[in-house]
């Protein structure tokens, strides 16, 4: 296993990490998975004999099943991992059951250690922005669970770069505790974190982890253009995330994964996770799965080197649109570029 610092803090984080999306299987959930504390059990032994010491779950995950699912099956062994957890999502049909605002957060903070049988969460995401809530009460929030020692580090997920940039200065002006990672959507098929998430990541010393780096399974090969869709999988259950706004191009994104997979002799799913491994400021992956075996051929993923024609090629099969401001900062802002600024105009070098 290889371990990456996450962000400026010096916290070391496993390159792939186990998401627990499957376990449970409550409500809308038991399209992607209906895990129990069996499955999950071999699952994250699987794991751990693996190297992965870091684990990711929410508080709305099957309503908090998850939770309990992964404390269970961590008991006793707690000091060896890192778990993450988040807040924000509707819980509960009650008016205060939603938001960042220091009632929900600190409510479901002391939830969330419950059912997790811990003390304490290494790492606790903000899940969605809340425009309601002043973004004062919710850093002054996450500073009191971090003094109180209930929460290690905190970050951000789904935020765009606004947002993100108004809860960093709001935490540095009143000297509150301040986002250490954000965890975010970014796969060859999506691309668009690329414009803000990804610069402002490498700027801000922010360690970004992926959710769903394969597209809900479908750049795993498994999905092919023209192909019914596979029996068992979430998109057959009816699971319409991500969004796929241009289908045509997805599939020549597939056929030039599976290509290159094939030249090297593994999967279509290792390209895609060994390309993202690439990327700038990428802490970890977040990888679920419905078997070990699945499991297995994410970590290899991580002995996978692309060549620079390999990446090229994949570079330009997912090609990001130059949008406004960039193209006109591609042309006159590029010999003062900041590592940062070139995070996104690499990939329209000149």
């Amino acid at each position: 296993m290889e371990y990456r610092t996450l962000g400026r803090s010096g916290l070391k984080v496993s390159a792939i990490s186990m998401g627990t999306f499957t376990f449970g299987g409550q409500g809308p959930f038991a399209m992607v998975g209906q895990q129990g504390v069996p499955e999950a059990r071999r699952l994250v032994d699987c794991c751990l004999d693996r190297g992965v010491n870091l684990f990711d779950t929410a508080n709305m995950y099957s309503t908090g099943l998850s939770e309990e699912i992964l404390g269970e099956v961590l008991e006793g062994r707690r000091d060896r991992v890192l778990i993450t957890s988040k807040a924000r999502m509707r819980i509960g049909d009650g008016p205060n059951d939603e938001g960042v605002s220091r009632n929900h957060l600190i409510r479901e903070c002391e939830a969330t250690l419950r059912k997790l049988r811990t003390d304490h969460v290494d790492i606790y995401y903000m899940h969605e922005w809340d425009g309601i809530t002043p973004v004062e009460e919710k850093m002054a929030a996450l500073d009191a669970l971090v003094t109180q020692g209930k929460v290690r580090y905190v970050g951000c997920s789904n935020y765009s770069g606004w947002q993100v940039m108004k809860s960093l200065m709001a935490s540095e002006r009143d000297r509150r505790v301040r986002f250490v990672t954000q965890q975010i959507h970014y796969t060859l098929e999506a691309r668009e974190a690329e414009y803000e998430l990804l610069p402002i990541s490498v700027d801000q010393g922010l360690g970004v982890l992926v959710w769903s780096p394969l597209a809900g399974g479908l750049l795993t090969g498994k999905h092919r253009r023209g192909k019914p869709v596979p029996a068992g999988s979430r998109q057959a259950a009816g699971w319409t995330e991500p969004p796929i706004r241009h289908e045509e191009r997805l599939w020549r994104i597939v056929d030039v994964l599976v290509e290159i997979g094939a030249a090297h002799g593994v999967s279509a799913a290792q390209v895609a996770l060994a390309w993202l491994l690439t990327r700038p400021a990428i802490s970890s992956l977040v990888v679920g799965g419905r078997t070990e075996a699945q499991l297995i051929e994410n970590f290899g993923a991580l002995e996978l080197k692309l060549s620079a024609d390999e990446m090229s090629r994949l570079n330009a099969i997912s090609l990001p649109p130059e949008i406004y401001p960039y193209w006109h900062q591609g042309q006159f802002a590029a010999a003062r570029f900041s590592e940062a600024d070139w995070a996104l105009h690499a990939n329209w070098r000149r």
